[in-house]
């Protein structure tokens, strides 16, 4: 199993999901405040492309390691994304 070995690596995907959360916890409230349908889901979508992002950041992760044969990341992308 691959796990983030690299301290800023791993720093800046914490620091990456900690955004995440926030932007979901912004969404919640959008919703209990009764906001703009068209303004809520902007913030959906940003948070999708943060997570999407996270998500590649795993990847080239994995990469970087070296440790998983290319048809295996092949796999994982097709898998997960």
């Amino acid at each position: 199993m691959t796990t983030v070995h690299d301290p800023e690596r791993k720093r800046a995907l914490v620091l990456r999901l900690k955004r995440v959360e926030g932007q979901l916890r912004g969404i919640q409230k959008l919703i209990e405040e009764d906001a703009d349908c068209e303004k809520v889901a902007q913030q959906l979508a940003a948070a999708r492309k943060a997570l999407d992002k996270s998500f590649f950041a795993m990847v080239s992760c994995v990469i970087a390691q070296g440790d998983v044969p290319p048809d295996d990341v092949a796999d994982m992308l097709s898998r997960f994304s």
